[in-house]
């Protein structure tokens, strides 16, 4: 029999979880933190990294901009040693945070490929209150949809940068009339190497180019579902199916 220290046998495992309204102002680095404390108060056997600084090798999926909620968080998660899946969705389930739900859990064969490599999609709701007329809804969404290209003029404090919007659709922007005088806008938005866009991006062209009827300044925006290859990043939550 050969020495040497024994091969620590580990489990990796995928959740989907939530940001609801309670978190929508905090960073993505603040919601991981939230995450990683949750885990620690579960007990969970999370791994961690070698070295002088270890840190728990805990993944997510493509970060949300500050005050967009969401449906769809993707966390990954290495254990120290393999547990059932009911056993981790009951240690992790009491302890989440305001904000946080766990809405599916899955224990994983084999090392899964990163997160933030996999997403390629992902679907927008956004409710906006409305200051004209369905009519006018209409025609605008029917002149961005019709388009071939349409630049974006982002700006940020060190740059200016026009972004063809268009590359980034997948498919139609689709919206309906709610009570309240609200609309709610429907859209999925390709996630690229090379880069994206925000769905409040997307708002402001369809305001400043397509003459939208809504305000924007008030509008909210949840994300409903992420993808990577066409398929969802858990198929077994319910709820989640690319159309």
């Amino acid at each position: 029999m050969s020495g040497g220290t024994p091969k620590t046998v580990g489990g990796y495992c995928r959740a989907r979880i939530t940001k609801d309204e309670a978190l929508r102002y905090i960073s993505h680095l603040d919601y991981a933190s939230l995450m990683q404390r949750a885990i620690r108060r579960a007990k969970l056997p999370a791994a961690y990294s070698e070295g002088f600084n270890p840190h728990m090798k805990l993944s997510f999926a493509s970060a949300l901009s500050v005050g967009v909620t969401s449906e769809a968080e993707y966390m990954d998660l290495e254990l120290a040693e393999v547990l059932p899946e009911q056993e981790i969705a009951d240690r992790l389930h009491p302890v989440l945070p305001d904000g946080v739900r766990l809405i599916g859990l899955k224990v994983l064969d084999d090392k899964p490929k990163a997160l933030m490599a996999l997403v390629d999609e992902a679907k927008y709701e956004v409710t906006v209150p409305l200051c004209g007329s369905f009519d006018g809804v209409q025609a605008a969404l029917a002149s961005f949809n019709a388009a071939k290209e349409c630049v974006y003029i982002r700006k940020t404090p060190k740059k200016t940068r026009e972004i063809e919007i268009r590359q980034y659709m997948h498919g139609d922007v689709c919206a309906k009339e709610e009570q309240g005088g609200l609309l709610r806008m429907t859209m999925a938005i390709r996630i690229t190497p090379g880069g994206s866009v925000k769905p409040q991006e997307v708002l402001a062209l369809l305001c400043e180019r397509y003459a939208l009827p809504v305000q924007p300044d008030c509008a909210s925006v949840h994300r409903l579902a992420l993808f990577g290859g066409g398929k969802a990043l858990l198929s077994e939550c319910a709820g989640e199916v690319r159309t």
